[in-house]
């Protein structure tokens, strides 16, 4: 009898280990869907638009085009001679693709040092905390989900240069961050779960 529970006790651990939240959620064209799946997500997203006044479909936008919702999201890495690995193309990690000097410029400022890029509170608080940078540094308003993209992309300076205006690719994207964003708002106002 004691083999059977030992043996029961062992695939439930390994059945509780396995898998989980490191895989992004499905249906990722569907906000309901992915807060229904990761009801977690959702009270990061509230707890941030409380703290730093960013909408829940702007952070939830921005993480879909940083990381789609991968925890452990990284940047390709790059090739001489199409052969031999020489790193990554940046530091850029977690669902918010934060670099390693911007994220602990973000501890140091907010007194979060044990904050994780692969948690999406800290990631989605991340993404508050430089939003409102963008406010007060470009006065990027909390609900332009395209321009507070082409902030987050480019950097405060970079965005007050006007460094993107030369990258079509990047204007496409901050479009299409903003579609995304309008997308999802519509659907939260539908859903359940959010209310």
């Amino acid at each position: 009898m004691s083999r059977l529970i030992t043996a029961m006790l062992a695939v439930l651990l390994l059945a509780s280990c396995g898998g989980g939240y490191k895989a992004p959620p499905r249906n990722l064209d569907n906000a309901c869907s992915i807060v229904v799946q990761r009801p977690q997500y959702l009270k990061a997203f509230k707890a941030t638009q409380r703290k730093w006044g960013v909408p829940v479909h702007v952070q939830m936008s921005i993480i879909y085009y940083e990381s789609r919702y991968r925890s452990d999201a990284r940047t390709p890495h790059r090739y001489v001679l199409g052969v031999i690995p020489m790193g990554r193309q940046s530091s850029a990690f977690g669902y918010a693709q934060a670099l390693d000097g911007t994220w602990d410029q973000y501890r140091r400022e907010t007194g979060r040092r044990s904050a994780k890029r692969d948690r999406i509170r800290d990631a989605s608080d991340f993404i508050g905390w430089y939003a409102t940078k963008s406010y007060e540094k470009n006065g990027i308003r909390l609900t332009d989900a395209r321009n507070q993209y082409l902030a987050y992309h480019e950097g405060h300076a970079g965005y007050a240069r006007g460094s993107y205006k030369s990258k079509s690719w990047l204007l496409r994207v901050a479009s299409n961050v903003e579609a995304r964003a309008r997308t999802y708002q519509s659907q939260l106002a539908n859903c359940r779960k959010v209310r």
